[in-house]
């Protein structure tokens, strides 16, 4: 029978995630300052713009909180785009910012309407569950209410940052993967958590460095976030290519016969 499927529909298998050590991570980030310093006019006037686009966002009537997050995929795939472009030898512009946008706009805004709606699932099922311990702390009262009260906060906040770490381990790869090899929203959400999951002692070690670095970069009046983005950028391209695209292996030497 011959395929009656439209030629408009492309179907590829998903890519699987690899094996990588926790020394990667120290590797993704070197790779990210190599980046940077190779074209830092370029890198700092993307992430100007970067941060004036999602500060921008913020201020907008009514839907600012929600902006920001649904955008923040589409900036990120362009940032992640770029670095993969200097990094294959290409030249770097300021324009490869908005690549996602051009290309994938509809699927990153997926991503981004993901990222928006587990952020607030998460934030309500810890607001509900420290919200009932209060109310209850209140109707025992005393000591022992104000005790429940406290725990139930302090678990609401537990179950809140479990949430958020399993929801950032789904949004870290989801970008690149749907900008660099045309994953599906969904689909590279699922991916991006099989592969920190897969590769979890590595991507702790890699979040806590990050945690570092973040802190780090606050201290001077928060101008260290215009070399961290294009860094971050850097490493994050360079963790999907050892995560997703490892190189090929070689073949295997030929022999001659006389």
């Amino acid at each position: 029978m011959p395929d009656t499927r439209s030629p408009a529909h492309h179907y590829h298998p998903l890519p699987e995630p690899g094996t990588v050590t926790p020394a990667h991570a120290l590797k993704w980030l070197a790779a990210g300052w190599v980046l940077f310093i190779g074209n830092p006019g370029v890198w700092l006037a993307q992430t100007l713009i970067f941060v004036l686009i999602l500060s921008a966002l913020g201020f907008v009537p009514i839907i600012g909180w929600a902006a920001a997050p649904v955008a923040l995929p589409v900036l990120v795939a362009g940032l992640v785009a770029g670095a993969n472009a200097q990094a294959a030898g290409e030249r770097l512009r300021v324009d490869h910012l908005f690549d996602g946008l051009r290309l994938h706009a509809g699927n990153l805004l997926l991503v981004g309407g993901f990222h928006l709606l587990g952020a607030l699932i998460a934030a309500l099922i810890a607001a509900a569950i420290g919200g009932s311990a209060v109310l209850t702390g209140m109707v025992v009262g005393a000591f022992a209410g104000m005790g429940l009260a406290a725990g139930g906060v302090m678990l609401g906040v537990l179950v809140f940052t479990v949430l958020w770490g399993l929801l950032m381990m789904a949004l870290w790869f989801a970008p690149a993967l749907v900008m660099l090899q045309d994953v599906a929203p969904l689909d590279a959400m699922k991916l991006s958590a099989r592969a920190c999951f897969h590769n979890l002692l590595t991507f702790i070690v890699f979040a806590t460095m990050l945690y570092v670095l973040v802190w780090l970069a606050m201290l001077p009046a928060g101008l260290g976030v215009f070399i961290l983005v294009p860094v971050l950028a850097g490493a994050l391209q360079a963790a999907w290519r050892d995560t997703f695209s490892p190189p090929l292996a070689l073949p295997p030497p030929t022999e001659f016969t006389e």
